[in-house]
Parts: C-alpha cells; structure tokens; sequence
C-alpha cells in the first residue's frame, strides 16, 4: 500500500470518528421547553438544552391555530419568557435556530 492509499484511509477512519462524536454531542443539545399557566390569564415558557444548559435569547413565537403569529419575544437571561394567554386556541414555538424547534400545543401547558 503506497503512502497516499495510507493517508487517504487515515482520512476517512479521521472523518468516521468525527462524525460519530458531532452525532452524539449534537443529541445531547436539543432544545426542549416547557410551558405553565401562572395564573388565569399568564403563560410562563422555559427553554433549556437537553444537557440541562439554558438558551436566553431564543426566539418564543406563539401562534393561533391557523398559523397567524400572535406575539413573539425572546427568553431572557433565566431561559424564561412570560406572556398574556390568548383569548383564542394557540400554540408556542420555541425556535433555537435552524432545524432546533420545539412545539407545545395548548393542550400540554399544565
């Protein structure tokens, strides 16, 4: 086997290895969130990764059931954001950034 064959199969062992740690380490940082009522007509949502790190600054949008944007707002330093309830069926959408979203339908605010 030359030197070349060699380096080329180093590479791809290399690039195999990476891919499989950046797998694992980018499961272990999904967002995952949470939403309670704190009272009859407040809403407090709470992000976080799933490696129990905080997200500020995420981007909370919430939605009525046909898809038109009611309020949106941005978690603050504590991975929090609180809101008026709307008057009509909604949903939240807590979007960390591309493809790293997490839905909560109304049914699941406890």
């Amino acid at each position: 086997m030359s030197s070349i064959q060699r380096k080329f199969r180093w590479s791809h062992a290399l690039l195999a290895g990476a891919l499989a740690l950046t797998g694992g380490s980018a499961l272990a940082h999904e967002p995952v969130a949470k939403c309670v009522k704190v009272d009859a007509s407040q809403i407090r949502c709470k992000g976080a990764t799933t490696d129990g790190d905080g997200i500020p600054d995420a981007t909370l949008n919430v939605l009525s059931q046909d898809d038109q944007l009611l309020l949106t707002g941005k978690l603050d330093r504590s991975s929090s954001f609180t809101f008026k309830r709307p008057a009509q069926p909604f949903y939240v959408v807590l979007d960390v950034g591309p493809g790293l979203m997490v839905v909560i339908e109304q049914e699941e605010i406890g």
